[in-house]
């Protein structure tokens, strides 16, 4: 995608209206559904309405909490449902019948005794050996007085006696009540789960058999055990799908309502405070209003929320439009506001939907979001975006008033509190002043309500999490949303300032002239941002690399040359000027290089803007006349500066630079100075595209006299200092 198509996404007007649209839209879908919108009541409150009466007959529906709390008692009163399995009984008789039989023809019949028992394949072969060991090679040897063939002809009896009690297929643990619900066809009674045998207790109950019979012998006994276990099938079956059922059937019975209101009745009269009782009737009365209106009443409502939403953001929107253009032509900008709100807006639908009985609404960040819209745009983008998010969520709780107030007291006091942020860990001293309007805000409508003073500390300890967690969200969210949408950040431009950079250490260490004059006009600058309500960090950070293409060449500049010749003496002014112009190219490509936001980018070939090279333009015109000079080589390809900030360093540089080879700099020559040349440059149209005003400009000469007298004010002669300059002698100032 080329930069044209780009840019032309970035200020669509249709993905402005895309935007807005898609933030409301989602936003209407997380309203609470099925209601008649009116002011959030709280329990404690008083109702300042008129007398509430019921249009309506209506139930009076439990709360959440009771209503779950009885369905789940309920549905753990209902036993788990078994079904007996007749089939299971004849088939395992009938299997173990015929496998005896075929295991005694083979003993009768077979001359090697070991033969049979090593068909017996279903057997371990643990077991295959403990009974031959017993039993030798003839398995008609009586152990303990029992052959293997007596074995064989009692264990369809223990079968039967084990079915006689019932074999359940599920262990004891495993059901969860001392009884179970056994279903025989069509009857079903409650039984105890221990008359009937699980696994543990079958194996158990054959090995007392077996050992009654064989003696105290434990391998031989599990051996015959693991050959019972192999026939055995459970005929007391759990049935987990009838359970559920049952369960859900005996939830369903338990009523939502504790009463019901008539038609003409009175809910509430006007001063009455809100109990829990009243609280009931009224929110029963908002979900049977709503549930009354019909489509088309549906309708209406769905477009008032719609309504609702849009004529708070447009609130914000006509902000932008009006005050900070720059940031509503640029669709990505909003879109991450957009993003912050719906975030927030996020936020509180999840935490409304927890039916817990504590505070938990004061977890939704909207904290968060104010201070990421000031630190990535300004304070009153903050406070603004505060109010919009305080009120969207506010109508997310059904116009809870309370809950709006409190989180734009917190939401302004963290906005502030970062609005001249200087570093990042600046961020986590907002911790104490988010806590202090939340808890001001608490204990004001506490106290308003009659609240105890345990409710109002609970709440405030919501609070506190809050604001510890505020603090550290943003600061994660703030790295990623610089490098997302590309945006820089007053805390992105103090890294910049730092002279270990990169950039501004080849600076110093290449050109320390050009190093020396950008730390001036950054002075200059910052001073005259602060003057006409300008970003000072952004023009002092840019007047530091508005030069940074002159350290491919730096001794091509005069500030660089010290006491070396001036090389351009030796050139022609066509040559002078392309290196003179190709410090803006270079210059961008190294700030490329070097990663440099592209606002400080905008300053490297703003500060000259479409200026033309006058030095080397009138050199050429006296050499080769005026017709046969193409002005086009001598200018400066632009664009014009169209920020404050650029605007300030195209006439901070000038000026100073003008200032610093006076020979005699008295105040009134340097205010001479100032005001030709930023004249000569309103005169040029440099400024068109800059929005800057008349009175900013009397502001902005103002500022630089009074930094270029400062800094080249007169200093006292010593008496020797003629002696000082010109000898070479060490004398004593």
């Amino acid at each position: 995608m080329n930069e044209e198509k780009k840019n032309k996404i970035r200020h669509s007007l249709r993905i402005k209206i895309t935007i807005l649209f898609l933030l409301v839209l989602l936003i209407v879908m997380m309203f609470p559904k099925g209601e008649s919108i009116e002011s959030e009541v709280t329990i404690g409150s008083i109702w300042i309405e008129e007398d509430l009466i019921a249009s309506l007959t209506f139930e009076i529906l439990k709360s959440k909490d009771l209503y779950s709390k009885e369905q789940k008692e309920a549905g753990e009163k209902i036993h788990q449902i078994f079904l007996r399995d007749s089939s299971a009984i004849f088939s395992a008789l009938d299997s173990i019948s015929n496998y005896n039989s075929y295991i005694s023809r083979r003993i009768i019949s077979s001359s090697k005794s070991s033969e049979p028992i090593e068909k017996i394949t279903f057997l371990s072969k643990q077991s295959l050996e403990t009974i031959q060991n017993r039993f030798g090679s003839n398995l008609s040897k009586r152990v303990y007085g029992k052959s293997f063939q007596d074995f064989l002809s009692f264990s369809k009896s223990i079968l039967e006696r084990i079915y006689q009690r019932g074999l359940l297929d599920i262990n004891y643990g495993e059901i969860r009540k001392d009884s179970i619900a056994l279903r025989d066809g069509r009857f079903e009674r409650i039984v105890p789960k221990r008359i009937f045998l699980d696994y543990n207790s079958q194996n158990d109950f054959i090995n007392l058999y077996f050992r009654n019979s064989f003696g105290g012998d434990n391998s031989l006994n599990s051996a015959l055990t693991e050959y019972l276990d192999h026939f055995l099938k459970p005929n007391i079956v759990f049935s987990q799908v009838l359970t559920e059922k049952a369960i859900e059937q005996t939830k369903d019975r338990i009523s939502k309502n504790i009463g019901i209101v008539n038609e003409n009745e009175r809910i509430i009269a006007k001063h009455d405070r809100i109990t829990p009782e009243a609280k009931l009737k009224i929110d029963s009365y908002r979900i049977a209003k709503g549930e009354e209106i019909g489509v088309w009443g549906r309708l209406a409502q769905l477009f008032g929320k719609f309504l609702h939403i849009i004529l708070i953001i447009v609130l914000l929107i006509i902000y932008l439009y009006l005050f900070r253009k720059r940031i509503f032509e640029d669709n990505l900008k909003l879109l991450l506001i957009a993003i912050l709100i719906l975030f927030i807006g996020f936020l509180t639908f999840i935490v409304f939907q927890i039916n817990v009985k504590a505070p938990v609404e004061y977890l939704v960040l909207v904290p968060v979001a104010s201070m990421l819209l000031t630190i990535i745009f300004d304070s009153r983008v903050g406070f603004y975006g505060t109010i919009v998010i305080a009120l969207t969520c506010g109508g997310l709780r059904g116009n809870d008033y309370v809950f709006s107030v409190i989180n734009i007291l917190a939401g302004a006091f963290a906005a502030y509190t970062v609005r001249d942020i200087k570093n990042r860990t600046q961020i986590f001293r907002s911790f104490l002043y988010i806590f202090l309007g939340y808890a001001l805000g608490i204990l004001a409508f506490g106290l308003e309500r009659f609240e105890s003073y345990d409710q109002i500390l609970i709440t405030a300890g919501f609070a506190f999490t809050n604001a510890l967690v505020s603090p550290i969200l943003t600061y994660g969210l703030i790295i990623f949303i610089e490098k997302i949408f590309k945006i820089t950040t007053d805390l992105t431009l103090l890294e910049l300032t730092d002279f270990n950079r990169p950039g501004l250490k080849e600076i110093a260490r290449s050109a320390p002239g050009t190093f020396t004059h950008s730390m001036t006009i950054g002075t200059m600058v910052e001073s005259a941002a602060e003057a006409i309500g300008a970003k000072p960090i952004l023009a002092r950070v840019g007047a530091y690399y508005h030069d940074l293409g002159k350290i491919i060449d730096p001794s091509s500049f005069v500030e660089n040359q010290m006491d070396k010749g001036n090389k351009h003496e030796e050139m022609t002014p066509e040559e002078s000027a392309r290196i003179i112009l190709e410090h803006v190219s270079k210059g961008i490509e190294l700030a490329k290089r070097y990663e440099l936001p592209p606002e400080i980018i905008d300053f490297i070939p703003m500060h000259h803007g479409t200026l033309v090279i006058s030095f080397f333009y009138e050199k050429a015109k006296e050499l080769y006349g005026e017709d046969k000079v193409d002005i086009k080589k001598y200018r400066y390809q632009g664009p014009k500066p169209n920020t404050k900030e650029t605007a300030l360093v195209m006439l901070a540089d000038a000026c100073e630079s003008t200032v610093r080879a006076m020979n005699d700099p008295e105040p009134g020559k340097i205010e001479n100075v100032i005001n030709n040349l930023i004249n000569y440059r309103i005169g040029d149209g440099q400024l068109n595209d800059a929005p800057i005003t008349f009175s900013d400009i009397t502001k902005i000469k103002q500022s630089f006299l009074a930094s270029l007298v400062t800094q080249h004010h007169k200093r006292i002669r010593y008496p020797n200092q003629s002696e000082i300059e010109n000898k070479s002698t060490d004398i004593s100032v």
